[in-house]
């Protein structure tokens, strides 16, 4: 499976994003999937996950109540939209893809396939 993502940009502070994944020679079938983060000088960090059915998603607390992560019917793509930005958000943004476990879930290991990132950028 490849992954593709796309839909960074440059917004201000409040703004929105909507950040996609596409799944390219394959699908993400019923793997898990996730959105992480790395920041300027920072290690990467989970974002957004949802499971294998799509059925149930998790966040970081730091976006709780700001992000969605969702999947399509057909399971090719995720998205990850993201509301009410703030600075702190600024990164590049991975997703990926594997046959993590929700316990294991927020760990970059759990999973085997990540797109290439795309950059998110904040103003304040």
């Amino acid at each position: 499976v490849q992954l593709q993502a796309s839909g960074g940009g440059l917004v201000q502070a409040g703004g929105s994003l909507r950040l996609s994944c596409a799944a390219t020679e394959g699908t993400f079938g019923n793997y898990r999937a996730g959105w992480f983060r790395q920041p300027p000088g920072k290690e990467r960090e989970f974002v957004a996950g949802i499971s294998g059915s799509g059925g149930s998603t998790n966040y970081a607390d730091a976006v709780k109540g700001r992000f969605t992560m969702s999947r399509d019917s057909s399971r090719s793509t995720v998205y990850l939209q993201m509301n009410s930005l703030k600075p702190e958000d600024t990164a590049v943004y991975y997703c990926a893809a594997g046959r993590a476990i929700l316990s294991s879930a927020r760990n970059t290991g759990a999973y085997t396939y990540w797109g290439q990132g795309t950059q998110v950028t904040v103003s304040s």
